[in-house]
């Protein structure tokens, strides 16, 4: 794995290149145990200071978590809401599988709100799905979708407990997803929420507001989210 890495690079980056890299291969898995600073620097051929550099830039970057005494793991796995991707998408380039327990499907009398960012008219019947999306066996979301249920109506029927809610759109439907306007806001953990994602009550959570479009402009899907904020990283770049 060593001799993939540039020999240009300063050792501490070489040693935390081949660390991430055998992450995002999947070759350490979430909760595994990452070579000691002694160990690193015995296989490396580098100082002790030089491989706890390196250690720490990982820990920096969010890859491992480092604990005294006992040593230092692979971290939980963290999205990234830099790309339109759907999380089954997102756990993928991460080398997870991603799982969803279905709360509940049903049919409702459109919520005027809900219908005015769909584009739908006032009491538009709507689809609305509840779901907790977990990887690595770990509750990481609590989404509501709702879509048109006029349009989508097959979409309840469908196991959405393996499938992506993005690629059954997008084969079944021949819709191709383009992009999403989104309103980003912090909250706290009620009772109920903190039972379902397995947080205390009051734990701070991202609260995500998607309108997801279609390349004709159409607006498709509406999903509110509550995202815990210690495995979410919203990353933005600016431009002057």
């Amino acid at each position: 794995m060593a001799s993939k890495v540039s020999n240009s690079l300063p050792a501490y980056q070489r040693i935390q290149k081949v660390i991430r890299l055998r992450i995002e291969l999947g070759e350490l898995k979430p909760g595994a145990t990452v070579d000691s600073e002694r160990e690193l620097a015995k296989r490396h051929k580098v100082s002790l200071m030089t491989a706890r550099h390196a250690l720490a830039e990982l820990q920096r970057e969010g890859l491992v978590e480092r604990h005294p005494g006992a040593g230092t793991f692979v971290a939980p796995p963290k999205i990234h809401f830099n790309k339109l991707t759907s999380f089954t998408e997102n756990m993928a380039s991460r080398s997870l599988s991603a799982q969803s327990l279905v709360l509940s499907t049903s049919v409702v009398d459109g919520d005027h709100d809900i219908a005015a960012r769909l584009a739908l008219p006032p009491g538009s019947h709507l689809l609305v799905i509840k779901r907790i999306r977990q990887a690595a066996n770990e509750p990481f979301a609590l989404e509501t979708c709702y879509l048109s249920a006029e349009d989508f109506a097959d979409v309840g029927n469908a196991p959405l407990e393996k499938l992506s809610l993005f690629a059954l759109l997008e084969r079944e439907h021949s819709l191709q997803l383009a992009h999403a306007d989104e309103e980003i806001d912090a909250t706290a953990a009620d009772a109920k929420t903190a039972e379902l994602l397995e947080i205390p009550k009051g734990a701070p959570l991202l609260r995500i507001r998607q309108i997801i479009y279609s390349t004709q402009g159409k607006a498709v899907l509406y999903v509110l989210g509550l995202y815990r904020s210690d495995r979410h990283t919203l990353r933005i770049r600016r431009f002057r």
